[in-house]
């Protein structure tokens, strides 16, 4: 059959010009604009949602919860996130004032501080993730300290007293607030005992710490909960189970941390700079493979909580500041699925004072909120969470989560993330610290079925560059030092929360809801259909 060449007309060469473009550009290395379908049923159920990432949150250390601005923030955060605990550092140093020793070197105990922050916890049904650190100066071995409120971080030099210490303050617990609120609190042993500038012991010392702890721990109550090792970068956790098994000693679950950045562990004054790592696997792989050598050990049905995770691991990094930390946090809790019983970020808030008190209102500091209470983008990520329903839906985009919930509702959170950063010749310190416009990403197309036929409230939420990201606004106003009261309010305003947009929508008789949206790097979105 003979066949004839077609004409071409201006849609054809339309066409040939974009997939020339699009080919130059992949050449080149470059990136462009990709549009992105999102199919989910209400008909069509995962199960009940996953919510580990609301089990815990951090804050920098116990004193600092004595604080009227600290307590304001963890209530604020409460009601937003509804966070279930709060793990700090620093429950035993010397500034809450629980352990001394009279002249003839008998111990005396005190929990007067204790009580005042556990007492305030538990008001606002937040439960503490016990963290037992650090050495008390008349308990400690050794002067090394930490950070610029000087933990000590030395062996006890008696672990007799230490573990009379522990047993006291648990039977303390259970005589004031009862062993059945007692039993679903976690114990953790120490924190990071494989960093020198934490532990000023080896391995073999820490198991000998955690041992005397947990056993005194059981001794009051065998069904309160203890683990460890709270370690940096993922470690000793076949080697934890390993010794607790092989010697009879009591453990409970698992916890270890992660930061997303490419080299180091610990940044004690902020002064390190940091490169975010290009693994597109950072954080979540170190989650999945915990897991992993949890199920290939003695104990394989072991809880694994990871009790610090960010993007970072140095108080002094514009990333947490950025719009950028937003989809991040979302990558990284999706990526790691269920592989853990919690992820508690590192921490709700910049009142925190490992480097000393901050001197910048924004200064990349790791929390979900400023010192003055503004809310960074990564609040809104947690906020938005908060706001998904109770029934999973199936859904195969990897870039979000589909719920529905009781009343015929139903919620979709869905996100870009694309790192930007330019590789290991800039710093997080360089890079983030300027205004990052966010190229065009395409279009999300959303369809979800299975929906009452009916009207509905359709609220729309986005977090990304100029939306809900206070940093930029503080960036564009010059970065002044001390922010004034109105620039205060201003910033609190931009990054308020608020829907931005909200209409009343009819879904006709074969339940189909449809829609657009304009999709940039690093954009979060939350649409929420509430039946009226």
């Amino acid at each position: 059959m003979l066949q004839t060449k077609p004409k071409l007309n201006y849609h054809s060469l339309t066409k040939i010009l974009i997939a020339t473009v699009v080919t130059l550009l992949l050449s080149a290395g470059g990136t462009y604009a990709q549009n992105r379908t999102i199919n989910v049923d209400l008909n069509k159920e995962k199960g009940a949602l996953n919510t580990q990432y609301k089990t815990c949150i951090g804050a920098g250390r116990a004193y600092e919860g004595l604080r009227a601005d600290w307590q304001q923030q963890l209530a604020y955060v409460k009601q937003e996130c509804d966070f279930k605990y709060i793990r700090m550092h620093g429950l035993l140093t010397d500034d809450m004032a629980v352990y001394h020793e009279d002249k003839n070197g008998n111990p005396e105990y005190n929990y007067q501080n204790i009580d005042a922050l556990y007492d305030y916890l538990l008001s606002i049904k937040v439960k503490p993730f016990v963290e037992l650190g650090f050495m008390p100066v008349q308990l400690a071995s050794g002067s090394k300290t930490i950070f610029w409120w000087r933990g000590n971080v030395t062996p006890p030099k008696d672990y007799n007293k230490w573990a009379g210490l522990i047993k006291n303050m648990t039977e303390h617990f259970t005589e004031r607030y009862g062993a059945e609120e007692v039993k679903t609190w976690y114990f953790e042993v120490w924190n990071e005992p494989n960093l020198d500038g934490f532990w000023a012991g080896s391995q073999e010392e820490y198991f000998k710490l955690y041992t005397y702890a947990a056993k005194a721990i059981k001794s009051v109550n065998k069904d309160y909960k203890v683990g460890g090792p709270a370690t940096a970068g993922a470690a000793w956790i076949p080697e934890t189970i390993a010794y607790c098994t092989k010697n009879n000693v009591p453990i409970d679950f698992a916890s270890t941390h992660s930061y997303g950045v490419k080299q180091g562990f610990l940044d004690e004054f902020g002064n390190s700079g940091t490169v975010l790592s290009k693994d597109p696997t950072a954080v979540s792989g170190d989650i999945i493979n915990s897991r992993k050598q949890i199920k290939e050990s003695a104990l394989p049905n072991l809880e694994l909580h990871y009790t610090e995770w960010s993007s970072s691991y140095t108080p002094a990094d514009p990333i947490h500041d950025s719009y950028h930390e937003a989809a991040y946090i979302l990558e990284k809790i999706k990526q790691s699925g269920d592989a853990p019983n919690s992820m508690s970020y590192w921490v709700f808030t910049d009142i925190f004072e490992e480097a000393g008190p901050r001197f910048k209102p924004f200064h990349g500091g790791f929390g979900l909120l400023n010192t003055q209470g503004i809310n960074k983008s990564a609040f809104h990520s947690y906020r938005l969470l908060n706001k998904l329903g109770n029934t999973e839906l199936a859904n195969s985009d990897t870039g979000s989560w589909a719920t529905k919930d009781a009343k015929g509702g139903a919620q979709l959170l869905l996100w870009d993330f694309t790192n930007t950063h330019p590789g290991d010749a800039v710093n997080n310190q360089v890079y983030y610290a300027q205004n990052l416009p966010a190229k065009d990403k395409g279009t999300a197309n959303i369809l979800i079925k299975g929906l009452a036929k009916g009207m509905y409230k359709l609220e729309v939420y986005k977090v990304g560059y100029n939306a809900n990201d206070p940093y930029t606004a503080y960036l564009q106003m010059g970065q002044p030092g001390n922010l004034t009261k109105d620039q205060v309010a201003k910033l609190k305003k931009i990054s308020n929360g608020a829907a931005i947009s909200s209409e009343s929508i009819k879904v006709k008789a074969d339940g189909t809801f449809t829609k657009q949206l304009p999709l940039r790097e690093n954009d979060v979105y939350f649409l929420n259909l509430v039946k009226e």
